[in-house]
């Protein structure tokens, strides 16, 4: 995304907690790097960052606003919690900063060829001012709603992407179980009601157990969570995400902690053939 950035004619400065990866990337693009946030950000008209998890978009946050102009934005693309960012929302307005919870969808494929779904949450004016900046790696932005509505559209996201991916598991178990020819049922089915993005493009890899096609299942089960803390305040009923969650759970205890989310058809397959 910072390479974009950069292609984009942006003057971009970089920090990374791993000082390799920045060093690697500024062997790549053109761009300054730094060992320390409060450097990295200073003078800067907008911050961008993309790290794990609550805790670590707070750290870098609380590092990066001391050090930020008055009048400049602060955009998340973390999936972290709306607590946070309606948290975080209210910190920067006392610093005279602009904040955009802004996570994103498309995974590692998405981030390399500028191709992002941007899902925000923040104040329309602000989001006016980042949005022809984040075109530079993303291909739809929208702004959802007030701080805290990005999160939870990403939310969304999740529940829709684990139902979808355990729909695909079970039907190409069911169909290899039946002894169907796969790639036949592929494309009877996919031209129809079936259609996903998933099917298209993972059916094979999951079909032939490769799992290292970027976002991870540590991260995923990060993300699920969120949502059924969220479900436990605001009411709605996740059955679905409870059971894929224990499902990636089991996925997990197989090993594949870093294997991406498709790997659901692997804890399948280890039950038919036990």
């Amino acid at each position: 995304m910072a390479g974009h950035l950069a292609r984009a004619g942006h003057d971009v400065a970089v920090y990374n907690r791993s000082e390799d990866k920045s060093r690697d990337w500024a062997q790549k693009h053109r761009g300054r790097t730094y060992t320390s946030i409060a450097n990295a950000v200073e003078g800067a008209d907008i911050v961008f960052s993309c790290v794990g998890a609550d805790r670590d978009v707070r750290e870098v946050f609380d590092a990066a606003a001391p050090a930020m102009r008055q009048g400049a934005i602060f955009v998340d693309h973390t999936t972290a919690s709306a607590i946070l960012a309606r948290e975080l929302a209210e910190k920067a307005e006392a610093a005279d900063l602009g904040f955009l919870d802004a996570p994103v969808s498309g995974g590692q494929a998405g981030a390399e060829a500028g191709r992002l779904t941007v899902m925000a949450g923040g104040a329309p004016g602000v989001f006016a001012e980042a949005e022809p900046i984040m075109s530079a790696y993303a291909a739809s932005m929208t702004l959802i709603g007030p701080s805290g509505a990005g999160q939870l559209a990403k939310m969304v996201n999740q529940i829709c992407i684990a139902g979808v991916l355990q729909g695909l598991a079970e039907g190409l178990h069911f169909a290899a179980r039946s002894e169907l020819d796969i790639e036949k049922v592929i494309t009877a089915i996919s031209k129809g009601a079936a259609q996903s993005w998933q099917m298209e493009n993972r059916w094979r890899t999951m079909t032939e157990g490769r799992f290292d096609f970027g976002f991870a299942v540590d991260w995923m089960r990060k993300d699920l969570g969120l949502a059924l803390d969220e479900a436990q305040r605001n009411g709605a009923d996740l059955d679905l995400v409870k059971m894929i969650d224990a499902y990636y759970a089991d996925v997990q205890a197989m090993g594949g902690k870093r294997w991406d989310t498709s790997s659901l058809i692997a804890r399948l397959e280890r039950s038919g053939r036990a």
